[in-house]
């Protein structure tokens, strides 16, 4: 067996044991025989919601967004040719924090409502038009330089919105906003795992089956136009599919950081950058990843849950700079 089909199999093996720990632990103290037959639509009726109705759709959502924010930022690191870059480069969760703040501070979000989610989307989407816009106002096509610049300034922007609705907002609004921002699985229900799989899913496979001109586009961009990509077409469409699986992850679970950034990178610390290996064996670890993460946070101060954002920053951080120390002195 190559390293690479080892790799993706021990990543599959990790992902499967996160779901079941996700779903044995929390709160309430439930045995491997009690969670399976649940699973199974047996035993008791307060095991079966416990295990079908909360902890089964949240491990479900950590995997599917988890996925798609590494998928993102390893699309994200090609198209800028950067290994830092991640998917909130763009400005995506300042302007899906914007919605959400907003929606909060006037106090329109409702428990169970959807007005949360789709504001925090529609926010996102609108970041993702301005930078665009921004990117290509010269008509020279999309300078990935500027595009990056872009990303910061409507970052900025939007992180002085937020400032300025929180300065204006009570107590309540502020803690609640900061509660989001940090990101949380709690949410999680089935209703929202099809809404994120029907965005995520779709927009992976498409993503995957751009792994060849992505590898050419990371020679170079008149190299890959040399060799039959049309580089305009493939960095736009590339770009608004990963911002768009970054958005309803965003708009669903909130702002969850250095997913879209450790896990790209360490995974091509470990096989290359061959896209055709990387956007699928990113996928699968940034779903082991946000799925141990929500573990973690649940169980690290029980019954106090901790901001899944807290964990993959306090997680990720050591773990790449140990990886990154390691790649510089081989």
């Amino acid at each position: 067996m190559s390293r690479r089909a080892a790799l993706a199999l021990g990543l599959l093996l990790v992902l499967v044991v996160a779901v079941v720990l996700g779903v044995r632990f929390g709160p309430v103290h439930l045995t491997i025989g009690q969670a399976l037959r649940a699973l199974l639509g047996e035993g008791t009726s307060t095991d079966r919601t416990i295990v079908l109705e909360l902890r089964l759709p949240r491990a479900l959502l950590g995997a599917l967004v988890g996925g798609g924010l590494a998928l993102a930022g390893a699309t994200f690191q090609a198209l800028l040719r950067n290994p830092l870059a991640e998917p909130y480069i763009l400005g995506i969760s300042g302007g899906a924090s914007v919605g959400a703040v907003l929606v909060l501070s006037l106090g329109l979000a409702t428990a169970g409502s959807w007005v949360l989610p789709l504001a925090a989307f529609a926010g996102a989407i609108l970041a993702i038009a301005l930078v665009f816009r921004v990117a290509t106002a010269t008509g020279r096509g999309m300078d990935v330089r500027v595009l990056l610049l872009a990303g910061v300034v409507v970052a900025a922007f939007f992180s002085a919105c937020i400032a300025f609705i929180l300065s204006i907002s009570e107590a309540r609004t502020v803690q609640s906003a900061v509660l989001w921002i940090m990101g949380s699985l709690s949410g999680a229900s089935w209703r929202s795992v099809v809404l994120t799989a029907a965005y995520t899913l779709p927009a992976a496979a498409l993503l995957m089956g751009l792994a060849r001109p992505l590898n050419l586009m990371a020679i170079g961009e008149e190299t890959a136009q040399y060799l039959g990509a049309n580089v305009e077409r493939v960095k736009r469409f590339s770009l608004v599919i990963a911002a768009l699986i970054t958005a309803s992850g965003v708009a669903v679970v909130g702002v969850i950081g250095f997913v879209g950034l450790v896990v790209p990178h360490t995974i091509r610390l470990l096989v290359g950058s061959d896209h055709r290996v990387l956007l699928p064996l990113s996928f699968l670890a940034g779903a082991a990843f946000l799925t141990l993460a929500d573990l973690v946070a649940r169980m690290a101060l029980a019954p106090t849950e901790i901001p899944i954002g807290v964990i993959t920053a306090f997680v990720g951080v050591p773990f790449f700079l140990v990886l990154l120390r390691r790649s510089l002195s081989s």
